[in-house]
């Protein structure tokens, strides 16, 4: 697997807030603990990785703590990481402050990369495309992935799949890719909103056809997920019913999952139905977690299916 996109640092600080502060009508948090997690395409990749591929990231990061932190965690996940390292760039961390598994307040610390390091990272991508049977793009919409548009079409020529997990409202970078993985929100933005199913399926159908795709994959949290293929056929299927606690990485699990099964030689439809069952799964677990194929294969043998 040939992961390319934006990395972060996803960190939490886990405490107790029993009090409000008599400055302001606010939770005081009594601090514990930090814990620091992969986040974006480095959780990406990390889901990969705990799925048995051999996965290669391509990223950039500060020349920081943070960044020196976010290697080392993608060195005990087996993810051979290429990250380009800028001074003039804070790597991209993400704070989440928790009392009682309830997030109180989430802070954003980020910076774009520079045009430098980005045309760096494209001729590494270049060296390593011969390497991978998948190409995954990771768009978070911060500023890494400033060339997709040419990592697309020369992966397409190189006869790669090329999956997207797509951010914003100009998809036409994303043109020829193989499959992209909205969600309901994100096609939203694009497409406008509809009124029922048969105008949704019209929509998703009209995007897929302009843009070139082989397949767009539409995630919609607990009802599923829907699969716009060619010649407007759709392939549904309904979402795990389980107790979420939390949903934060789950587009990452279902997006590396998709990708793993398709590079083993799964079909369109069965690595649908597997990354559906991997996103339930991962929604069990609190922050950005892994789905491994023993958690995937236990799932499935309770129900007493195969595939």
């Amino acid at each position: 697997m040939l992961v390319v996109g934006d990395v972060m640092l996803d960190r939490y600080w886990y405490g107790d807030a029993s009090r409000i502060s008599p400055e302001a009508p606010v939770p005081v948090l009594l601090f514990r603990e930090e814990e620091h997690r992969l986040g974006g395409a480095a959780n990406v990749a990390a889901n990969c990785a705990a799925l048995g591929a051999a996965t290669r990231l391509l990223s950039v990061v500060g020349r920081d703590e943070a960044g020196t932190r976010l290697a080392k965690l993608l060195q005990g996940k087996r993810v051979e990481a290429s990250l380009h390292r800028d001074p003039r760039v804070h790597t991209t961390q993400k704070l989440r402050v928790i009392a009682r598994r309830q997030q109180l307040l989430r802070i954003d610390m980020e910076k774009p990369p520079s045009t430098e390091v980005l045309a760096s990272k494209l001729a590494d991508f270049r060296k390593a495309l011969r390497e991978c049977d998948v190409v995954l793009l990771s768009d978070y919409g911060k500023g890494g992935l400033t060339h997709i548009a040419t990592m697309i079409r020369e992966a397409r020529r190189a006869r790669k799949l090329v999956l997207v997990d797509p951010k914003g409202d100009d998809y036409l970078r994303y043109k020829g890719a193989s499959l992209l993985t909205p969600n309901l929100a994100e096609l939203r933005q694009v497409v406008g909103s509809w009124g029922n199913e048969k105008d949704l399926a019209s929509r998703a159908h009209a995007l897929r056809e302009k843009l070139g795709l082989d397949g767009l994959l539409l995630t919609r949290g607990e009802d599923g997920m829907i699969l716009f293929k060619k010649n407007r056929k759709t392939f549904q299927v309904k979402g795990d019913k389980r107790e979420v606690s939390d949903v934060t990485g789950a587009g990452d699990t279902v997006i590396a999952t998709l990708a793993v099964m398709l590079a083993a030689g799964e079909g369109f439809d069965s690595a649908v139905r597997i990354a559906n069952r991997a996103g339930g799964i991962k929604v069990t677990k609190f922050g950005t977690a892994e789905v491994t194929l023993e958690e995937l294969f236990r799932s499935e043998r309770r129900k007493g299916g195969g595939g």
